[in-house]
């Protein structure tokens, strides 16, 4: 949907991309769809589903046998995003570096975009 010939919407690190295959082997599932939902203190949230098949505008990303989908709705704003997973003493997490992002909450849980027009010229830019 919002794609550019060539080059993926996120990349992910092997980090992400080995917790990717592992969830979805243990799981039996065709994917992770990766999206976004209004909530948290900055306005917007990450989400994560399992899923089974593509939606019909779903972005698809394989690297490495790890495969995510991206919400049709989120692929703007996602585009460009590396993704990691991080272990630490307390917990471990999927981390989402994206350059689209203008502000985040103190908790890492909420994000702010930058609006649609910047998002758009950005990647008529890029």
């Amino acid at each position: 949907m919002f794609s550019i010939p060539g080059k993926n919407a996120v990349t992910m690190t092997p980090k992400a991309v080995a917790q990717i295959r592992k969830l979805m082997e243990r799981e039996g599932r065709y994917a992770l769809r990766i999206g976004i939902k209004k909530g948290g203190c900055a306005g917007m949230e990450y989400t994560m589903d399992y899923v089974d098949a593509p939606e019909a505008n779903d972005e698809t990303v394989e690297q490495d046998g790890a495969r995510v989908l991206i919400a049709p709705m989120a692929q703007m704003f996602l585009f460009g995003t590396e993704i990691d997973y991080e272990t630490s003493l307390l917990e471990s997490s999927f981390q989402f570096r994206n350059p689209n992002v203008t502000e985040a909450c103190g908790c890492g849980e909420s994000i702010k975009f930058k609006d649609i027009d910047e998002l758009t010229a950005d990647q008529q830019n890029g």
